[in-house]
């Protein structure tokens, strides 16, 4: 009895481990079909996601290719890159002019404005005066001197302008190495160049280059620098003076001279008229600017 009881222990002991055993790989199959189903659902929803994400990029890609279609193919006709690279603003170009060549652009340019100011100093006296000598029967018609233009361009372009490019590097450089600062920078650079060195050197520059051009002999040149030169500072101290004072104030160093060459126009013209021509003194009635 005892081993028939033994025995039925030991096979339901067996059975009950093959039931187990079955349970667990029915139980098993069961969860990894539902991981596999779990993992599938996941890996779908995650392409889903990337296919939905890739489409709505699409979708925006295309819309701004739509709102912006001159981005991608050409500027507007009124503004394309070979207008802009053509015709940068005059501004800009001289700039880089300046910069690049700054005694060469300089040079042009003085050249420019002192043929400008000498036609203005020719036909500005005449044209003021017309109405006087036409009462008194001599007004003939307006005259102009095309050579004597000619040596107001030379001695800009060729003179004036190269020396006066060293003038203003030479004094601010000096104005740094002294340690003049604030509002006693234009006083300083004015007074120097009014009364120390500049305004004497530029000005007997012009009466000697004028007279050479005109051919004169050295002594006729000193003789002439001898007898204008004290009338000519005189009266540039009145009109440039304060001028400058404002010019080394506000102004750039690199426009200095630009500022010096437009103001001496109407430095010019005033001189024109306040001093008609005099015939038997050649270029009498323009004294040079600066």
């Amino acid at each position: 009895t005892k081993a028939t009881t033994t025995t039925t222990t030991t096979t339901r002991m067996f059975g009950s481990n093959a039931v187990l055993r079955r349970g667990l790989a029915t139980s098993g199959g069961a969860a990894a079909v539902t991981l596999a189903g779990w993992f599938g659902e996941h890996s779908a929803s995650r392409s889903a996601s990337r296919i939905a994400s890739s489409t709505m990029e699409s979708v925006a890609a295309k819309t701004r290719f739509m709102q912006q279609p001159k981005k991608y193919f050409s500027a507007p006709a009124t503004e394309t890159p070979v207008a802009k690279s053509a015709s940068p603003s005059f501004v800009k170009w001289y700039e880089g002019h300046l910069e690049k060549n700054p005694i060469l652009t300089k040079s042009v340019t003085g050249s420019i404005l002192w043929g400008v100011g000498d036609i203005v100093a020719q036909l500005v006296p005449q044209l003021a005066f017309e109405e006087a000598d036409e009462k008194d029967g001599k007004f003939e018609g307006l005259t102009y001197d095309a050579v004597r233009t000619g040596r107001a361009v030379a001695f800009g372009g060729f003179i004036h302008a190269p020396t006066s490019h060293l003038h203003f590097n030479f004094l601010e450089w000096l104005t740094v190495r002294t340690g003049v600062s604030g509002l006693a920078i234009p006083v300083f650079k004015t007074i120097m160049e009014q009364f120390v060195y500049w305004s004497w050197i530029s000005n007997s520059m012009y009466h000697g280059a004028m007279g050479a051009m005109q051919g004169m002999t050295l002594t006729q040149i000193y003789d002439r620098i001898a007898d204008v030169l004290m009338d000519t500072q005189k009266a540039q101290w009145v009109f440039w003076i304060p001028v400058q004072l404002l010019n080394f104030k506000f102004v750039p160093v690199r426009h200095q001279l630009n500022v010096v060459l437009l103001t001496s126009i109407v430095w010019t013209a005033l001189l024109s008229m306040w001093y008609p021509p005099v015939e038997e003194k050649p270029d009498a009635d323009y004294v040079h600017p600066e």
